[in-house]
C-alpha cells in the first residue's frame, strides 16, 4: 500500500490523535505488556480487564458475523473474538439493526467498541475514532469479496483498550493472519454463475429433508443449517449418490463409517443425515480443546480426511510454536501446502464450500422459513 511504516500506521489508525503515532507503532510491530500500560489513562480497558468481558456491536452482513442457528461466525466476529483471547477476556458480541445504532452504542458506552462501515466522516461528527479493521490492508478484504471499508470504532483514542487492539491488529496485519481469515470467508469461493444452479438445487431439495435436518441436528445440538451445507457438499442433497470408492447417500457415508453410526441403509435420506450428523458429532467431540466456532471447522477437516491427518498437522503447527487449537493456524497451513498435497486442496475446498453454504442458506429467508 505505503512505502513507509509510519504511512501504514496513519492509514491503519486514520482517526487517532495524532500525537500517537510513534507508540501506536510500536504496539503494531510488537503488543506491549498489559499491566505497563498508564492505568491513569484507562479508559474502557480497564472496565473490560475487571468485568472478564469485551463487548462488541455490529451490524450483521457477510463481512462481520454470521448469526443465526447456533453457528456464530464471519471475518469480523473471528477478529473480535481473537483480540479478546490475546487479552485473555469472554468475548459479548451484539448485533444491531444498522451502524447508526451501533455507533450509539459506543457513544453511550453500552459497547466497548463496534465494527462498522459508517462512513469516516459519521464516525468523526460523533467525536469517535476509528482505525481499519485491517490496519490499512484493503486489498486482503476486497479480492475476497468482503467490504474494505470495515472499521473499529472507539470512544477515546487514547484509552488502552484502542491502543492494544489497533497493535493486535496491525500484528496481524504483519504476520499474515488478516490475511489468511479473509481468505477463510471469501465471499468468491463460488463462482456468481454458480449460484443460481446451487439456489435452485436448495430451493427444490431442502423442503423435502429439512424436517429431518431439523430434529437430527437438534438430538445432537447442532446447527441444522451447517447439516444441511454437509450434505450438499457431500451428494448436491441426492440420497442415491454413490462414488467410484464406494462411499454412497446423501451424506456420503463409508460402508464402515456407516455401520459404526448405526445406520442399515446408507441410501434411506433419514438414516443417512442421523448418521452424517453421529459422525459429525464425534469429530467436534475429539476437537473438545479447540474454542467454538473453530471447532466446527476443525470437525468438517477430520469429516473430510479424517481426524489421524488432522492431528499429524496440529503436530506440525506445534513445532512451529504455534497454537494447533487455532483455526487460522490449521487453515493457513492447508492452504500453503495445497498445492504439493492433493488431499489438503480436498479439505481447502471442502470446509470453505460448506462455510459458504452455511451463509446462503442462513441468508435466504425462503429456505430458513420454509
Amino acid at each position: 500500500m505505503h512505502s513507509s511504516s509510519s504511512s501504514e500506521s496513519r492509514l491503519c489508525l486514520n482517526s487517532l490523535l495524532s500525537s500517537r503515532p510513534v507508540k501506536i507503532l510500536a504496539l503494531s510491530t510488537i503488543l506491549i505488556p498489559f499491566h505497563s500500560i498508564n492505568a491513569s489513562k484507562a479508559y474502557q480497558y480497564d472496565a473490560v480487564v475487571n468485568n472478564n468481558r469485551l463487548t462488541v456491536v455490529a451490524v450483521e452482513d457477510p463481512t462481520t458475523v454470521f448469526q443465526e442457528g447456533k453457528l456464530m461466525h464471519g471475518f469480523g466476529y473471528d477478529l473480535a473474538r481473537n483480540y479478546a483471547q490475546s487479552i485473555n477476556v469472554k468475548l459479548d458480541f451484539k448485533t444491531v439493526p444498522d451502524n447508526a445504532t451501533a455507533l450509539k452504542w459506543v457513544a453511550q458506552g453500552k459497547a466497548n467498541f463496534a465494527m462498522t462501515t459508517a462512513s469516516i466522516e459519521n464516525i468523526e461528527s460523533k467525536n469517535l475514532n476509528s482505525f481499519s479493521a485491517t490496519c490499512g490492508d484493503l486489498n486482503s478484504l476486497q479480492q475476497n469479496g468482503l467490504n474494505p471499508d470495515l472499521n473499529l470504532v472507539f470512544k477515546h483514542a487514547e484509552d488502552p483498550l484502542t491502543q492494544t487492539a489497533s497493535g493486535f491488529i496491525c500484528q496481524g496485519k504483519q504476520n499474515g493472519a488478516i490475511r489468511q481469515l479473509a481468505s477463510f470467508y471469501n465471499q468468491n469461493v463460488v463462482q456468481p454463475e454458480s449460484w443460481k444452479t446451487i439456489q435452485r438445487d436448495l430451493s427444490q431439495r431442502i423442503p423435502i429433508y429439512q424436517a429431518s435436518f431439523k430434529q437430527t441436528a437438534q438430538k445432537y445440538d447442532l446447527d441444522w443449517h451447517l447439516l444441511a451445507a454437509i450434505g450438499y457438499q457431500e451428494s448436491y442433497l441426492k440420497p442415491d449418490s454413490v462414488s467410484p470408492t464406494g462411499v454412497r447417500g446423501l451424506m456420503m457415508l463409508t460402508n464402515s463409517t456407516a455401520r459404526e453410526m448405526g445406520v442399515n441403509n446408507r441410501n434411506d435420506p433419514a438414516q443417512s443425515i442421523q448418521g452424517g450428523a453421529k459422525y459429525y458429532d464425534k469429530m467436534l467431540n475429539l476437537y473438545a480443546d479447540v474454542p467454538l466456532p473453530d471447532r466446527n471447522w476443525y470437525a468438517l477437516v477430520a469429516y473430510n480426511m479424517g481426524p489421524g491427518a488432522v492431528n499429524q498437522i496440529q503436530k506440525r503447527i506445534e513445532a512451529q510454536g504455534k497454537n494447533p487449537n487455532n483455526w487460522v493456524n490449521l487453515y493457513s497451513y492447508l492452504d500453503q501446502n495445497k498445492a504439493s498435497n492433493g488431499r489438503y486442496r480436498q479439505a481447502v475446498q471442502y470446509v470453505t464450500r460448506i462455510r459458504s453454504y452455511v451463509e446462503h442458506i442462513k441468508s435466504s429467508s425462503r429456505l430458513v422459513e420454509i
